[in-house]
């Protein structure tokens, strides 16, 4: 335990060092008053000392996987070269995941030096997908590969980015390939491209407090274990049960939403992750955020929840498996996270309850919405009835993912009599639901194929391969 809390101030100190490095970095190391290859070389030096003060040694792993994925990119062809990236950046994580949970310290939850390696996982897949889809001009460099990887603002908790928006950030030309331009005129007026993230910082900066004050106030009030302790379930009718569920699961969000919030702050403040305007010419600071607090809270459906939770890893997901695999793309997908995530059992059973929820969740979508749409009380009487269902869904779902481990997972769904394991297997085997190429055939605009569009089709096809 004293590990444990130590490895979390390191990991506070470290961010908000980060923090204020990010004000400095954007005021005295703008693009307008120095070079890209000064900023790549701070950034990536900062960075590897803030890894190197909060995880020691093990920080080295975090070059190593770099530096081999680098050198595969290099020595493979652009047609392989994202499957070889792929296979080495989640093979090496694994590793050191294994090694860590079943040789150092099995059940220590803490800011493990593999909590980073998660994300330059991504980043490091990510770019090569972006190589092997055409999207980015050119190879990368040692040192932009380095920066992108280990940069200052996102090395200790992310969040992933595109490599091209990552570079345009650094050389000051966020708004070229994105065309913004456009979304800068209000009324007609031209607005700045270079506005100042202040205020969202101080508001993100704010919701950090909030999340931090819940965590620390209600983390020790609803522990998540009391849902398997003998006494609790031999003497709480099941309605409460169900309470106690979503309450205890509720205070353990805050966390997430504190270092996620705080990492987002991070790099709002060095001048990354400016979106664009709104329709109202407000500058949106969203092109890198991980979640939607209050989208996540109200959610009345499994995948709103998802689509709002961790929303680069989704992103991420979508793009290396969801999109390209051809057999059952939703299993894959889980399968996947819950290999990057880890190796605790935990994990592994979150995410195959997940497959049968989305199941069950879609068919209810498709076969059940429709008859509540036809009137504003019918679509309200909906969204309160699925909102408690997601929330405890999401819950059930996720609790094997707190609780680490088979034995108190397995006992806590055998009190439950695995209730919501069955009830979504019937939903989806009764409720049919048309295939997700088929649907998607449907949504497409019946129009008759013209030579741009033939070409375009054919784009997108090399695309996916």
């Amino acid at each position: 335990k004293c590990q444990s809390f130590g490895d979390g101030v390191n990991f506070v100190v470290c961010q908000l060092c980060a923090l204020l490095t990010a004000v400095w970095f954007r005021l005295y190391l703008h693009p307008s008053k120095t070079s890209p290859f000064v900023r790549h070389v701070v950034a990536t030096l900062l960075g590897i000392y803030f890894a190197l003060f909060c995880f020691g040694w093990y920080a080295l792993h975090f070059l190593l996987q770099s530096g081999i994925t680098y050198g595969i990119m290099i020595l493979t062809g652009v047609e392989h070269m994202h499957k070889y990236c792929l296979v080495v950046a989640l093979g090496y994580l694994s590793f050191c995941q294994i090694t860590r949970v079943y040789v150092f310290d099995y059940g220590m939850y803490s800011a493990d030096f593999t909590g980073p390696m998660m994300v330059i996982t991504q980043k490091i897949t990510s770019v090569a997908f972006e190589i092997h889809d055409g999207e980015c001009v050119r190879m990368p460099s040692l040192l932009e590969y380095f920066s992108y990887n280990c940069n200052f603002m996102g090395i200790l908790a992310g969040p992933t980015c595109s490599y091209n928006d990552y570079i345009a950030f650094i050389e000051g030309t966020p708004y070229r390939h994105r065309d913004l331009e456009n979304k800068g005129k209000v009324n007609g007026k031209s607005r700045l491209n270079d506005p100042s993230p202040n205020t969202e910082v101080i508001r993100k900066l704010a919701t950090c407090f909030i999340s931090l004050l819940v965590f620390l106030s209600v983390c020790k009030v609803c522990p998540v274990e009391r849902n398997v302790d003998d006494d609790f379930i031999a003497t709480t009718p099941f309605y409460a049960q169900v309470v106690y569920l979503y309450l205890s699961m509720l205070t353990t969000r805050p966390k997430y939403y504190f270092v996620w919030t705080l990492a987002d702050a991070i790099n709002n403040a060095a001048g990354f992750g400016f979106n664009g305007y709104d329709s109202n010419g407000l500058p949106q600071w969203d092109l890198i955020s991980n979640l939607r607090i209050m989208n996540i809270e109200l959610a009345t459906s499994f995948k709103v929840f998802l689509d709002n939770w961790n929303i680069q890893t989704a992103h991420w997901l979508k793009r290396v498996c969801y999109e390209r695999c051809p057999y059952n793309p939703t299993a894959a997908t889980f399968l996947l996270s819950a290999m990057w995530h880890g190796a605790y059992p935990g994990y592994y059973l979150t995410f195959l309850t997940g497959i049968v929820i989305t199941l069950a969740a879609r068919a209810v979508r498709h076969n059940v919405r429709p008859y509540f749409m036809g009137s504003p009380t019918l679509k309200f009487v909906y969204d309160v009835i699925t909102w408690a269902a997601t929330q405890i869904a999401i819950c059930y779902t996720v609790i094997p993912f707190v609780l680490l481990s088979v034995g108190p997972s397995l006992k806590f769904y055998r009190s439950w009599y695995f209730c919501i394991h069955i009830g979504c297997i019937l939903l989806a085997i009764a409720l049919p639901v048309k295939p997700r190429h088929l649907r998607l055939k449907e949504q497409q605009p019946a129009v008759q194929p013209s030579l741009e569009s033939t070409d375009s089709n054919s784009n997108q096809k090399q695309k996916a391969t």
